[in-house]
């Protein structure tokens, strides 16, 4: 796959690694040639080193490692060549106070997508410090880190799904672009209580089997077991055939 990112900094440099060892080509677009030779160079493989605009024609998919706001213009000025490709947004639209910065309630992806009208965005990589992308893979407590993607195109996510995984993660189906805005306040909850607070944000969330109570938890386990018993099999009297 031809993957191309646009900006070189700590994001770009995070997740390009992770594509450029699963043996992709990768373009490293930055306004600064000399930043942008620097990233190619330490990520090595296929990384090279390109301008913006090269960058958005040489990817099938084109990473947006750019800050909120800047994301916008850039994307706007390039919409030509980012037509009918996958553009991945991983930005988080957070101010002073740990405030999201999108009043109008539009999401930082979904201006993405109205800057560039003809591109297939998907909100991924967003939930995570820098640090987090450059572990090789991203395990906690033996469990992988899973990561919500949004979008609207079945193509293009199942692009972005693919590219999760090789950077050693598992995707999590987010639903549709318009819930990226849920993505991104997300983000701002998390950094408010992880570095303004020094809260563990992931002990808020009880695990899966609560999450939707213990009435629901048993009518699940009554379920699975009587799925269970009826596909044991005729051999055991119940299931399938069985009298």
């Amino acid at each position: 796959m031809r993957i191309g990112v646009l900006g070189t900094g700590n994001m770009a440099d995070a997740l390009a690694a992770h594509w450029v060892r699963a043996g992709h080509d990768v373009a490293i677009g930055g306004r600064d040639m000399h930043k942008a030779e620097r990233l190619a160079t330490r990520l090595g493989g296929s990384a090279k080193p390109v301008t913006l605009p090269a960058a958005a024609e040489f990817g099938q998919v084109v990473l947006a490692a750019l800050p909120f706001g800047t994301g916008t213009s850039v994307v706007r000025e390039l919409r030509a060549v980012l037509d009918g490709k996958v553009l991945i947004d991983c930005s988080n639209p957070v101010g002073p106070g740990f405030r999201l910065l999108t009043p109008s309630g539009l999401s930082a992806a979904q201006q993405l997508a109205a800057a560039a009208p003809g591109t297939h965005v998907v909100k991924a990589f967003n939930l995570c410090h820098q640090d987090v992308w450059r572990m090789s893979p991203p395990v906690f407590d033996g469990r992988r880190l899973a990561v919500p993607v949004c979008g609207d195109d079945e193509t293009a996510l199942a692009l972005v799904h693919e590219l999760v995984r090789q950077a050693g993660c598992e995707p999590v189906a987010g639903g549709s672009l318009e819930r990226a805005g849920l993505l991104e306040a997300t983000a701002a909850l998390f950094i408010g209580l992880w570095v303004g607070e020094g809260a563990d944000a992931q002990a808020i969330a009880p695990p899966l089997a609560y999450a939707a109570g213990p009435e629901h938890e048993e009518a699940q386990t009554a379920a699975e077991v009587f799925r269970q018993e009826f596909f044991r099999g005729p051999d055991k009297g119940v299931g399938r055939g069985g009298g």
